[in-house]
């Protein structure tokens, strides 16, 4: 295993306290934890020689966030680069959000991504169970224990109550901590509620001055004043625990040494660290990510457009490249390397590289990394996928074939993700001449006589030399366009621009020869579906020869002045 650099420190410095903290009706009147020292210090207990275990903790409660991929993404190379165990814990006691089929609608793309776990749903393991929802008998189990300890109290505080503490403390611009009178009730106060069955929760008792710091991974030296938080709730009255209180029982039992997790979770570590201490659970290491952020440094969020992995597969993007963009939104290795494999990222990954700044989500930079791990598959796979594509979306009738290929070869390089093969083709197949020569772009063209150059291209064509030159090849074309060259004593920009407006249809393109000699086989081959708009060499001739040059001539002092004004 890997030596782990760097011992976080957590220290907890508490003054002396009021003696109703020792007023527990229950269990020993004394809690060691707040009243035999005035400071005490938390510390993360894995040494070099412990295990790595770290958790990825979603709630199924919908799609995998970008950043919740990030977040089990850093976690997995963390555990892989260390020799440790990368655990997934699915925390579905949210009952009214939760769904199966957001669950395996998460486990899926965190295996779409490549993110294997060792423990965790579908994969037994010595601390399961793997659902928080399953593990309630152990919340409950260590509850009671705080219970029994006085570290916690029966609160049977009615939410009127608990609403008037928060609007007496906000007219007072005091923090909204618990005021109410449970905290130091009497033994005989609680049994009576509890005989009347009266609902209760368990809060937690804070103590009313110190202050908490951790050595946070990522972040450094955060702190926070005790004063401000307050007895909190632990348990629910409906015997459901709460969010901070259960996944510090599941991380403890779970052996979880290192918690890597969003930093919208930061505040939650105050709670936790008492919960740790309280019931003398080792603690484990922190490390708090940074948010992803929008262009305009807002959360990233629905509104910015797709934002789930599944969103993004069904666009077509491939694993290696999400994972490869996700590791790079807060990491680097130190050198301008951007293109990973998960191995490489494997061996790379340290999480004193993780920055602490938000980093944003750029799709078009997501897209080009997208286009990088495309072009490094095997062509053969590539072809493979892109031809499937073109079959699937109805544009051709076959996924395999000398069309494809050739169609494949020449199109490639403007394949950022595979959908876009069908642009690419789709372009090539139509042919908008009305549109390219009625744009302010064809005036230059149109001054330079394209109507008698137009007409010689016809003329050629009806002789049947054009043809005759695509049966030929690459070489029989390459031969014609030089020849047809000298016919207008036109060469350089003055020839193929032209050849390329009235053949294509369009100013710009993939290499004209090959495009033209592509349309020229599929007309041969068939293999172009019918609801296509492939307009066929024959057809672009009938259309040139319909076109009304004169009018276009005219128009284009109009054109000019509505692109100007």
């Amino acid at each position: 295993m890997a030596t782990l650099v760097g011992m976080p420190r957590m220290r907890l410095k508490f003054p002396s306290f009021s003696p109703f903290l020792g007023q527990s009706y229950r269990g020993p009147r004394t809690i060691s934890l707040f009243n035999k020292a005035r400071a005490f210090s938390v510390s993360a207990s894995s040494s070099p020689q412990d295990q790595v275990r770290v958790r990825f903790a979603p709630s199924p409660t919908g799609n995998l966030h970008v950043g919740g991929a990030r977040t089990a993404l850093f976690n997995y190379l963390f555990s892989r680069s260390n020799g440790g165990k990368f655990v997934v814990r699915i925390e579905d006691t949210d009952l009214e959000r939760s769904t199966k089929e957001s669950e395996e609608a998460v486990l899926q793309d965190l295996s779409w991504l490549g993110l294997d776990w060792d423990e965790g749903p579908g994969v037994d393991g010595d601390y399961g169970p793997y659902r928080q929802s399953e593990r309630n008998s152990l919340h409950k189990q260590y509850s009671e224990k705080l219970l029994e300890s006085g570290y916690v109290y029966h609160c049977f505080c009615t939410n009127e109550e608990l609403e008037k503490m928060k609007e007496l403390a906000k007219l007072k611009q005091l923090p909204p901590v618990y005021t109410g009178k449970w905290a130091s009730a009497t033994d005989k106060e609680v049994q009576e509620e509890l005989e009347k069955e009266t609902p209760y929760t368990y809060r937690f008792r804070v103590p009313k001055e110190g202050s908490l710091k951790i050595n946070d991974l990522i972040r450094g030296e955060v702190s926070w004043n005790l004063d401000t938080l307050g007895d909190f709730v632990i348990m629910r009255s409906n015997g459901q625990p709460v969010y901070n209180f259960c996944v510090t029982v599941d991380d403890a039992t779970m052996a979880i040494s290192h918690v890597i997790r969003a930093e919208e979770h930061l505040p939650n570590t105050l709670r936790q660290a008492l919960i740790y201490k309280a019931l003398g659970f080792p603690m484990p290491y922190f490390a708090h990510v940074s948010l992803i952020l929008a262009p305009d440094r807002s959360k990233l969020s629905k509104r910015h457009g797709a934002t789930s992995v599944g969103q993004f597969r069904e666009m077509g993007y491939l694993p290696q490249a999400m994972v490869n963009y996700l590791a790079l939104l807060g990491w680097g290795d130190g050198t301008d390397n951007e293109f990973f494999t998960l191995d490489q990222l494997v061996e790379k990954f340290s999480i004193g590289r993780v920055n602490k700044s938000g980093a944003i989500f750029d799709n078009t930079k997501l897209r080009w990394m997208n286009g990088q791990h495309l072009q490094a598959l095997p062509s053969e796979e590539l072809k493979k996928r892109v031809g499937e594509q073109w079959k699937n979306t109805g544009i051709l009738t076959e996924s395999e074939g000398s069309f494809v290929e050739d169609a494949f070869e020449l199109l490639k390089d403007g394949i950022y993700l595979v959908p876009d093969a069908d642009k690419g083709l789709s372009d090539l197949l139509s042919y908008p001449l009305h549109a390219t020569l009625t744009s302010p772009e064809a005036k230059p063209l149109l001054e330079n006589n394209l109507s008698e150059f137009s007409a010689s291209l016809v003329a050629a064509y009806d002789s049947g030399e054009i043809l005759a030159a695509l049966e030929e090849g690459h070489a029989g074309w390459k031969n014609w366009v030089k020849s047809f060259g000298k016919s207008l004593k036109r060469k350089g920009k003055s020839l193929f621009m032209p050849l390329r407006v009235l053949l294509t249809g369009k100013f710009h393109g993939p290499d004209m020869g090959a495009s033209v000699l592509l349309l020229h086989k599929a007309a041969k081959d068939g293999v172009v579906t019918p609801k296509t708009e492939f307009i066929l060499l024959d057809e672009r001739f009938n259309k040139l020869r319909q076109v009304d040059w004169e009018a276009l001539t005219k128009d284009q002092p109009l054109l000019e002045t509505a692109s100007t004004g």
